[in-house]
């Protein structure tokens, strides 16, 4: 029976929008196990744990208006390691990252954590993680905060799950716009058939965004006018308000329309670098 759309309480209410879903696979309990991110109306971001016996389920509600660790939880990515272990990179709502490990049924965290990039607000906080692993080292691309403008990504690397994390810097570095190619890297995964293929997958969430056409869009002046905004916007004691364009944009997207930009990730030593390319195969790597 479908959810009673009066009741707001329930996780499936049109007043609350679910994202960034991530299903992983416990050994031990041969359950898939689902989390998602839900959005309320009155700012606050919660998390819901779905599992099932089948990947296409059905699926079964463990747990709903989960804060992690007392926290707000905001876009995230869950890590398995080598050992079966799971990992829980979140955004700390215009806060911080997050490392949180999960239970051993993956359905809770343990209260085991580590803070990473610490802001004092948008659009500096970090958000969007994607986690990556290769030759022995630790990748997470990340971007800026400025809802749903795109904004400079930026790639990091440690030694260990927990970190430390260090800056190796922008792998858009030819995209005078500031945008990370108009979109928000999402996901990485490594090729199954080939050598060293790792392919990056953003979210184009504004393909015809307004102030991101022409020139400004070409030099970066749009996103240094985004940016500016969101800093303003979110100072404290602020009295600022945001103008038409920008409020139109981010308060009543339709992202039906958003699509995807699928690229693969060069390295260099150990920066990795995301080249434009308008088109490209799968077959012309080893």
């Amino acid at each position: 029976m479908p959810p009673d759309e009066e009741d707001e309480s329930s996780p499936l209410h049109p007043a609350q929008y679910m994202d960034r879903p991530h299903i992983i696979f416990n050994l031990k309990t041969e359950k898939f196990v689902c989390w998602l991110k839900v959005m309320k109306r009155d700012g606050t971001q919660k998390s819901t744990i779905l599992t099932a016996d089948h990947i296409l389920g059905p699926y079964t509600m463990v747990q709903s208006d989960l804060r992690p660790l007392n926290m707000s939880a905001g876009d995230f990515d869950l890590v398995v390691g080598p050992d079966g272990k799971v990992y829980y990179y979140f955004e700390r709502v215009h806060s911080e990252l997050i490392c949180a490990d999960l239970t051993e049924d993956y359905t809770d965290v343990t209260g085991y954590y580590s803070t990473h990039f610490p802001n004092t607000q948008p659009p500096y906080v970090r958000e969007a993680p994607a986690y990556f692993f290769r030759k022995g080292r630790h990748y997470m691309f990340t971007s800026g905060t400025t809802g749903y403008h795109p904004n400079p990504s930026e790639v990091v690397q440690a030694k260990s799950f927990h970190g430390p994390w260090e800056v190796l810097g922008d792998p858009h570095p030819y995209d005078t716009s500031r945008t990370s190619y108009n979109s928000q890297i999402t996901s990485v995964f490594r090729h199954p058939f080939k050598k060293d293929l790792y392919i990056a997958l953003a979210d184009r969430w504004m393909p015809n965004l307004p102030d991101l056409a022409g020139e400004d869009h070409a030099n970066g002046k749009g996103y240094q006018k985004t940016a500016e905004i969101y800093s303003r916007m979110f100072e404290p004691d602020t009295d600022f308000v945001m103008d038409e364009v920008h409020y139109s944009c981010d308060m009543n997207i339709d992202t039906s329309v958003a699509d995807y930009v699928w690229l693969p990730i060069r390295f260099d030593g150990e920066m990795a670098y995301l080249d434009w390319k308008d088109e490209w195969r799968v077959e012309d790597y080893e």
